[in-house]
């Protein structure tokens, strides 16, 4: 892993909370080994600050920030405990839960402070002046303790809406009592993107706090609503990985940093550390658990993908008239996607990322659209299918459809027994190699049991199959005239242990449809293998 330089001031901000506020998400459930394998990506990364939690509220937080301190030599980033204002009528000196804060031993603190005037009154149950008394007492103290502290104002834009003079004050309280970053957030994610700008500027004006911005994804604008608070002059964001969070989520992490380094010109990474944001995004995505979105910005598998035929043309003249960025300045890379809205240009591009030379022959390149748009409108889906293309594009190239066995016959059968229990029992006949085998097994499904009697009859012939995994299965009815007398597709992944490819089959039954993909699956693991075809 390679080093980064940090970058050169401290004069903007990028604060992650995927470790807190990210881990509410309903889904996610971090363990502490979890916890800790995410910040050392984020740090990776080179985000700022990391907030692992609320240490002295959940054991788990606790046991983070103890370890953390251990285990993780941070390079790029400060680790920063989560915590609120003391108790109404104490002492922040005697708080039990501000000793919690100072006892975790992170450097940085953030405290959440009532902001809205209802909140005080209701949920804090105390006066106005005595929830601005609790800031400045914390605030203070944590600060006189060498702790750097930030303070979050929680509901401030409605709490703005309502009273924006008491608002303000709780912005200046915490100021004047020594905290470096007073963040304004939309706590219920209902705010728009000019609201943000306003309302930042004028806090801006009139209180001189150095401002920050949290903000949730519940209007869809999280990200624009960050990026807004930015152009009225905030220099903190606080964003999650992914955008995970409670409710639809945070501003995403990715898209404001990129927004920030690409469109902003601002430099809030260390040096390289950009290049790696796609990397990040799917590797925090795995330990949470979560598959990684393909339409995410910037880093979603999707992001760079071109499917229209027209696009595919002006991209092959110049790849910049269909993308605002180049994917690599973020880790991504373009992909062109074959369906029945390809044209010449779409299949040229998609052989050159293949590695097939097609040498400019119009005629071929003709013959494999009009293939490629005949199979797609009985059903057949390329752009979720590459390795089913390339074989499509090779038997087309070479004038021969690659074999390593040919199939005499096959059939499954399902057996439903008296006392409730089912077997699946596959047979299968082919020739591979000039050799006639028959092979049977069973499995937990008729597919499943297909795919482990075409394994038996080959694996002796060709020993690589012995590596391939079937990794996803997908099953799709498309229309047809009833619904058990419909056309069905399957798309199914399979993987050898360094890459993982995917195969379409389409059929009037399941099985058929299953079986092709198998076919193809085998086929392409075979070719990726190095291995002639011999049938």
């Amino acid at each position: 892993m390679t080093t980064k330089a940090k970058p050169t001031d401290d004069s903007f901000h990028v604060f992650d909370t995927t470790l807190r506020d990210g881990a509410q998400r309903e889904g996610i459930n971090l363990t502490v080994a979890d916890k800790l394998t995410i910040a050392r990506h984020l740090d990776d990364f080179g985000v700022g600050f990391i907030e692992g939690g609320w240490p002295g509220a959940n054991p788990r937080d606790t046991e983070f920030f103890a370890r953390a301190r251990q285990e993780i030599e941070f390079r790029n980033a400060e680790l920063v405990a989560f915590g609120a204002t003391r108790r109404a009528g104490g002492k922040a000196a005697e708080d039990p839960q501000v000793k919690a804060l100072l006892e975790s031993g992170a450097p940085v603190i953030t405290l959440v402070a009532k902001s809205h005037d209802r909140h005080v009154e209701l949920a804090l149950r105390t006066t106005l002046e005595e929830n601005l008394e609790m800031v400045r007492d914390t605030v203070s103290h944590l600060v006189a303790q060498g702790r750097r502290v930030f303070v979050d104002c929680e509901h401030f834009f409605d709490g703005y809406r309502a009273n924006a003079a008491y608002a303000m004050a709780v912005v200046r309280a915490a100021s004047e009592a020594g905290a470096d970053v007073v963040i304004l957030c939309d706590t219920n994610g209902g705010m728009l993107p000019a609201q943000v700008q306003a309302v930042v500027a004028t806090v801006l004006a009139d209180t001189g706090a150095r401002l920050g911005i949290h903000a949730q994804d519940d209007t869809g604008c999280a990200v624009a609503n960050t990026l807004a608070a930015v152009d009225a002059g905030a220099t903190h964001v606080q964003c999650t990985a992914n955008g995970y969070g409670e409710r639809v989520g945070n501003a995403n992490l990715f898209p404001v940093v990129a927004a920030l380094e690409l469109k902003y010109g601002k430099k809030v990474l260390p040096d390289g550390a950009l290049a790696d944001m796609t990397r990040v995004s799917h590797a925090i995505a795995e330990v949470v658990n979560l598959t990684p979105s393909t339409h995410q910005p910037y880093v979603g598998v999707s992001a760079f993908a071109h499917k229209a035929g027209l696009h595919a043309s002006a991209i092959k003249v110049d790849p910049d008239l269909y993308q605002h960025i180049d994917p690599a300045l973020v880790g991504n890379t373009m992909r062109m996607l074959v369906s029945d809205m390809a044209g010449r240009a779409s299949i040229e591009l998609k052989s050159v990322e293949l590695g097939i030379d097609l040498g400019g022959d119009r005629e071929l390149i003709g013959r494999v659209v009009e293939r490629v748009k005949e199979r797609e409108l009985r059903g057949y889906t390329y752009e979720a299918a590459d390795a089913s293309f390339e074989l499509l594009l090779r038997a087309e190239s070479e004038g021969r459809v690659r074999r390593y066995f040919r199939i005499e016959s096959w059939r499954a059968i399902v057996e439903d027994r008296p006392d409730g229990t089912h077997a699946n029992e596959a047979t299968v006949k082919l020739w591979a190699k000039g050799e006639r085998i028959v092979a049977t097994a069973e499995g937990n499904g008729p597919v499943n049991a297909l795919d482990r009697a075409l394994r038996v009859a080959l694996e002796r012939i060709y020993p690589q199959l012995a590596k391939l995994e079937l990794m996803d299965y997908k099953v799709r009815i498309l229309e047809g005239r009833t619904g058990t007398d419909s056309t069905t597709r399957v798309l199914i992944t399979t993987g050898d242990g360094t890459a993982d490819w995917s195969t379409v089959g389409v059929a009037e039954n399941i099985i058929a449809a299953s079986w092709q993909a198998l076919e193809d699956a085998y086929t392409f693991g075979l070719l990726r293998a190095g291995i002639e075809p011999t049938e």
